[in-house]
């Protein structure tokens, strides 16, 4: 898997394991990523994937460098899509 799949399959599985926010972005922290089964099982260097993301923007979280066990708390926030921040933005408004 490359890294461009390993960042796609990164965003599912914050999708899965965290908690969806008022402006679409998903909320999960480090530990919960880190000690997930699946995960695990995924991602060969979680810690790579996570800075690979951030790199491109996709997702944002304090520091450089997260450490099982010091960093478990430390929030993991993927960024919403352009259509996700559509469709929250025009909920409710109908298209005429």
């Amino acid at each position: 898997m490359n890294v461009e799949e390993e960042v796609e399959r990164l965003k599912e599985e914050i999708k899965r394991l965290g908690k969806v926010q008022a402006d679409g972005s998903y909320k999960v922290t480090f530990g919960v990523l880190f000690n997930d089964d699946r995960c695990a099982n995924i991602f060969e260097a979680l810690v790579g994937t996570l800075r690979a993301a951030k790199r491109r923007k996709l997702l944002t979280y304090e520091g450089e460098l997260l450490l099982q066990g010091v960093h478990d708390n430390v929030e993991i926030i993927l960024k919403p899509t352009p259509t996700a921040a559509t469709d929250v933005t025009n909920a409710g408004h109908s298209r005429t």
